[in-house]
């Protein structure tokens, strides 16, 4: 069996990619999987070289060798046939250009639109909710299969030292921050935690307290970064540096873990911007501090035309700025757990933050171990029937191919 997959960013490397493709070689070691890296926003450029290390024998492509291949070139390693072709992230488009160039099977995971109602013979959904919206983007009923969230599978297996990752007792009952990994957050919220870890270290001195680190982001990046203490005046960081695996800021030293999930299931409390990384501490049953910055809304990655709009010289930050802002008043959570739920779970906090405002929710969370106890269960639960995403998923994807 051949399978290419498409895929765009680190969350969908991680949390979606990593584990299926774990789980079909655990169904058929012999499987032939090509995994090729779509152009994205999103994307850091070390994707495929992280899913080398971690499954040898996988074949990655860079996004330039996508582009090759959309413009009917050959590309070294891939062939010229597959059997299955399968979106996991980046723009439907790719995986649909794919399918044109590969043949195969087309099948995608959580989205679709009206356009490829008959490109996608199955889309993998997430859950009943999931199955509406593509229900409500034109996907026949008979073509969606509901096998859970992948992104349960990746935490469950980090945590559980699946990918090879040594334990980590680096925030052992204490607080670990997770500042993300886009390159603007990297730039700027690295540094805005640094000063969150800071006060905290004042405010909760014998605590545990670690940066989760992500394999995407080279030490030279993160340095980099460290040392500008943000690149936005608006960021409100402190400088730092990177030594031997620690976080030094004036005198105090925090660890930077790389398999953050290993770290995060030992810890009672999480800090952390919106996305994956929150629904994976939820499986975990590890209640968080969910922070939306608009410190510097128009340096937010948006997909779709806004983000080429915010490239425009002069006029282009304010428009892209305006409308992040428009949208997000939309919204009544960011964190996916609350919106699951129906109610405030994990906390959430959004507008200009500043350092001590964050250090002061998440201490006086820290504080109260009945409701770290107590939500985080609560957490755990809204996830458990999730457990498995990949080894459905991927038994589905192994399945004979219709001649």
């Amino acid at each position: 069996m051949r399978i290419a997959i498409t895929a765009n960013g680190p969350g969908e490397f991680a949390g979606w990619v990593r584990p299926l493709v774990g789980a079909l070689r655990s169904h058929d070691p012999g499987v032939e999987v090509h995994v090729l890296a779509v152009p994205d926003d999103f994307a850091s450029g070390r994707e495929t070289e992280y899913l080398a290390q971690l499954y040898p024998g996988v074949q990655g492509y860079p996004p330039s060798a996508y582009v090759r291949l959309a413009l009917g070139r050959p590309v070294d390693g891939l062939p010229a046939r597959v059997d299955r072709v399968q979106y996991l992230g980046g723009d439907l488009s790719h995986a649909a250009r794919v399918h044109t160039r590969l043949g195969g099977v087309a099948t995608s995971y959580k989205f679709s639109r009206k356009k490829y109602a008959q490109t996608f013979a199955c889309v993998f959904a997430v859950d009943a909710a999931n199955r509406q919206q593509l229900l409500g983007w034109g996907t026949p009923d008979e073509r969606i299969r509901v096998v859970g969230n992948l992104a349960i599978d990746g935490a469950l297996g980090e945590a559980a030292g699946a990918y090879g990752d040594p334990p980590s007792d680096a925030a052992r009952d204490g607080i670990i921050l997770f500042p993300g990994s886009r390159k603007h957050e990297v730039a700027n919220v690295v540094a805005l935690f640094v000063r969150v870890a800071l006060n905290l270290r004042r405010m909760l001195p014998n605590v545990a307290i670690a940066f989760a680190g992500s394999p995407f982001v080279p030490d030279d990046q993160l340095r980099a970064a460290l040392a500008r203490g943000g690149e936005h005046p608006l960021s409100y960081g402190a400088p730092a540096e990177l030594v031997d695996g620690e976080i030094v800021a004036e005198g105090q030293r925090f660890p930077l873990v790389r398999a953050a999930m290993r770290a995060a299931a030992t810890a009672r409390l999480a800090v952390t911007i919106p996305g994956t990384k929150v629904i994976e501490l939820a499986a975990l049953g590890i209640p968080a501090v969910v922070c939306t910055p608009f410190n510097a809304p128009e340096l937010v990655v948006i997909g779709g035309p806004l983000q080429y709009i915010g490239k425009l010289p002069v006029v282009g930050l304010p428009i892209k700025r305006a409308a992040a802002l428009a949208v997000a008043r939309r919204f009544k959570h960011f964190a996916q757990p609350n919106i699951d739920a129906g109610k405030d779970l994990d906390v959430e906090i959004a507008g200009t933050l500043l350092p001590s405002q964050v250090a002061h929710v998440a201490a006086e969370r820290w504080n109260d171990a009945a409701w770290c106890a107590a939500t985080g269960a609560e957490l755990r639960a809204l996830y458990t029937q999730h457990t498995g995403a990949a080894e459905r998923m991927a038994a589905a994807l192994l399945e004979p191919v219709p001649a």
